[in-house]
């Protein structure tokens, strides 16, 4: 089978047709910012379809229908919940999803009626994920790219693009912060995480938050990855109301600074020459971190 299937209506269709035949008269069509780690299409006006597009996201797939209707009755805002788990044919080599559909846009910045009233619902989420019972829950591994375990897997990436963007960042404050960050050890027992909060997994209805998509690399153990929003998107208030709504520690902190500088430097060390538009993004993020690092 083909390590890098060409993911498609028709393709879906077919797999519909053959393992759903009762979907079969369902029109498909793609979800408009369909995704990365999966391909996203619409099944009718209900139900959408999910397929990874790479081995690395394949193994989400059964985590998320063990896991997901297990937690959904605990929370207090929308996630998706599986309906059917399509298996591999017609050459497409993955387990895939059908979903049933979410109603919301997607969180941009314009579109949220109030900032902080957004952190802090957000927030309240984050906090009901955490006290659920995480007894069992997948541990951080391959399968959401170790989110949720020691920074130190990725000591290596962030070293290396330190000393790539010598001269184009402050590498002395990144390098104090990711010390910093390192250093400050989890010690508490494991609790459930998203693993992946950006404005493109939060869904609004009238500007308020109303749901929360794409667990793919969710887990349980240290929730600090949860935190990078708070330097991706909050600021002033709006950062303040997160932070106060969490019951996070100075080390959590530290730990949550520590994943977001991680993924800004390694994307501004990537894309330098390639996407500006990335690099100015994450090199704002960069500074947000940085800057709240200092007080």
């Amino acid at each position: 089978m083909d390590s890098n299937p060409n993911i498609d209506t028709v393709l879906v269709s077919r797999l519909i047709a053959t393992q759903f035949p009762r979907w079969k008269d369902l029109a498909v069509r793609p979800v408009v910012s369909g995704g990365w780690d999966n391909r996203t299409f619409h099944l009718g006006d209900e139900m959408t379809v999910r397929l990874p597009s790479a081995a690395a996201y394949s193994l989400q797939v059964e985590k998320e229908h063990r896991w997901l209707p297990r937690l959904a009755p605990l929370l207090p805002l929308s996630i998706p919940v599986p309906l059917a788990m399509g298996v591999p044919a017609e050459n497409y080599p993955w387990h895939w999803s059908v979903y049933g559909w979410i109603e919301g846009e997607t969180a941009k910045r314009q579109r949220i009626a109030s900032l902080p009233q957004f952190a802090s619902d957000l927030a309240a989420f984050l906090v009901a994920l955490q006290r659920i019972d995480a007894t069992g829950g997948p541990a951080p591994g391959q399968h959401n790219f170790f989110r949720g375990g020691p920074l130190t897997v990725y000591d290596g990436e962030a070293r290396d693009a330190i000393v790539a963007l010598k001269g184009k960042i402050d590498t002395d404050a990144a390098s104090a912060v990711w010390e910093a960050a390192v250093a400050a050890t989890w010690h508490g027992a494991p609790v459930w995480f998203h693993g992946d909060v950006s404005w493109g997994n939060l869904l609004l209805r009238q500007g308020r938050l109303s749901a929360v998509i794409d667990f793919g690399t969710s887990g349980v153990g240290d929730p600090a990855c949860d935190l990078a929003i708070a330097w991706t998107l909050f600021e002033g208030k709006s950062r303040d109301a997160f932070r106060g709504g969490l019951p996070a520690d100075e080390a959590m902190w530290a730990r949550g600074r520590g994943w977001t500088l991680w993924k800004a430097l390694i994307t501004v060390a990537g894309h330098i020459g390639v996407n500006s538009g990335e690099v100015e993004k994450s090199r704002r993020v960069i500074d947000e971190v940085l800057a709240d690092a200092r007080g």
